[in-house]
């Protein structure tokens, strides 16, 4: 029989690598968006799947939208990868940012808890909810220290999956992702904005690289790999909360000094604007994967400069 699958937060970069990882496991894939009439499907145009997909128009907001959702589908498995997930964006749009956040998650599991609660469920949660922490690497153990909205409302919902899971014995996982990148990530987010922006540099179509605070350290990955284990968490005979990460770390100025070498920029073509700087940030985190690779056999051995190389070569190919 065949399996069915729902994903929130289908057109985003997870989204669609996890839809195409679904697919060629044979699933039958359901993808939900907030409204068809503005649907952004050019990832999964990219990929090759958009025509393999059932798309639906559901507010997750809308309890009685998920009930019907639910009820129409019942799918063996769950993915929520729907979000508010610029930390830039949450301090300018905080209350926004919570609501949806956290009342998405609680309507979506306690309408599973009332349509099917056998539905298993992962739900996307956030490095950015260690915030500043003690002790490197962080583990599934290491305490929660948000210092964002987003952080904050990232939290408020993994902490919503954990009272669900222990309160009525569902299913429900919590993938720790740290930052993950693709071919396919949003233009706002940092390492894309450096390679596109770079790319140009080099062609002549762009004069600098403006950015923000980028003396910071950060645990990089590739979103592809990083997709296989969300998949895994569902797959396994009990439910639990894993980290997804590289488990190394690497400063932003190191990653754009790397991007300029790869693509012969001089070191000038770099420009910091306190203008883009965060009112709190994150001096330096990485992860454990200890727990993903035993419990789950994820395999991950990228280096981040491997990342980096994969996403160089692909929106080269791809660029103008």
């Amino acid at each position: 029989m065949t399996k069915r699958a729902i994903i929130s937060g289908i057109t985003g970069q997870d989204g669609c690598y996890l839809a195409q990882l679904l697919l060629n496991k044979g699933y039958e894939v359901i993808g939900l968006s907030r409204s068809l009439n503005h649907l952004n499907n050019s990832g999964l145009k990219y990929l090759g799947i958009s025509d393999k997909i059932t798309l639906v128009d559901c507010d997750l907001l809308d309890v009685n939208q998920i009930f019907d959702l639910l009820t129409k589908y019942q799918p063996n498995e769950f993915y929520n990868l729907a979000a508010q997930s610029s930390v830039y964006l949450s301090f300018k749009e905080p209350i926004d940012t919570f609501q949806f956040n956290t009342l998405s998650v609680f309507n979506l599991l306690e309408t599973i808890k009332k349509v099917n609660p056998n539905i298993r469920f992962y739900q996307a949660s956030s490095s950015e909810m260690y915030g500043r922490v003690n002790k490197l690497p962080i583990t599934e153990e290491s305490v929660l220290h948000p210092l964002s909205p987003y952080a904050i409302s990232k939290a408020a919902a993994h902490f919503t999956c954990i009272h669900y899971r222990e309160s009525y014995g569902m299913h429900i996982s919590c993938g720790v992702l740290f930052n993950h990148e693709s071919y396919l990530r949003q233009e706002n987010f940092f390492v894309k904005k450096v390679i596109r922006e770079s790319i140009k540099i080099s062609k002549g179509q762009q004069e600098f690289l403006l950015v923000g605070n980028i003396d910071v350290n950060r645990d990089f990955g590739y979103a592809p790999k990083y997709v296989e284990a969300m998949y895994l968490m569902l797959q396994q005979e009990n439910a639990s909360d894993y980290l997804i990460c590289s488990g190394q770390s690497i400063s932003l100025r190191e990653i754009v000094k790397y991007v300029f070498k790869k693509l012969n920029i001089p070191d000038s073509a770099l420009k910091i604007s306190e203008d883009l700087y965060r009112p709190a940030d994150i001096e330096d985190m990485y992860g454990s994967n200890t727990k993903a690779k035993s419990s789950l056999e994820w395999n991950y051995n990228l280096t981040i400069f491997d990342t980096l190389d994969l996403l160089i070569e692909e929106e080269v190919k791809n660029s103008n």
